[in-house]
């Protein structure tokens, strides 16, 4: 039996994209809020935590830095979408950038500083798009299918959870949270 508190890896993620285009306003809102997620849930935390690598795995710090690295991924491939190219832009799968940046070495208020700008210019570039720009689609080039814009938005999005549940592997605690009356 699988166990339930281990996160299937990325690669091997599958997703089902049979939902109405429409839906793309919440899809904006989740990935639009993603940096804030991000800064909450690594506040307070201190430098050792933020770097310290479980075993071969990345480190918080670098799970953040990851993220980041990406903005430029999504943006290319909004920009192929929106050019009517027939393929979308490839990851790298091997994750160059992140191996690369040695984001351990950076200060976590920059990088969530440089996430917060990129996620933004790309939030506001798609919020100037029309409602029918969001069916326009493109083959994945791993996936092996096509994808619409608001495919490739909630694949961001679910990339983002993805990360974030890595950072904060156990249940939020709630107790804080004030309801209003």
């Amino acid at each position: 039996m699988a166990d339930p508190t281990k996160l299937q890896p990325w690669i091997e993620r599958t997703f089902d994209f049979d939902f109405p285009v429409e839906e793309y306003r919440g899809i904006l809102r989740r990935i639009t809020a993603m940096p804030e997620r991000l800064e909450r849930a690594t506040a307070g935390l201190t430098r050792e935590q933020l770097t310290a690598r479980p075993g071969d795995k990345w480190s918080i710090q670098q799970h953040a830095g990851h993220l980041f690295d990406l903005e430029a991924l999504w943006f290319a491939r909004l920009e192929d979408l929106l050019r009517g190219r027939p393929s979308l832009t490839a990851a790298d799968m091997t994750n160059t950038a992140t191996e690369h940046a040695d984001h351990n070495s950076s200060q976590l208020d920059d990088i969530l500083d440089d996430f917060y700008l990129a996620r933004t210019a790309l939030v506001q570039h798609v919020a100037t798009l029309e409602p029918r720009d969001f069916a326009r689609a493109a083959r994945h080039p791993r996936l092996h299918t096509r994808m619409r814009l608001v495919d490739c938005l909630l694949f961001v999005a679910e990339h983002d959870d993805h990360h974030l549940a890595l950072i904060v592997p156990s249940p939020v605690n709630l107790h804080h949270i004030r309801r209003n009356p």
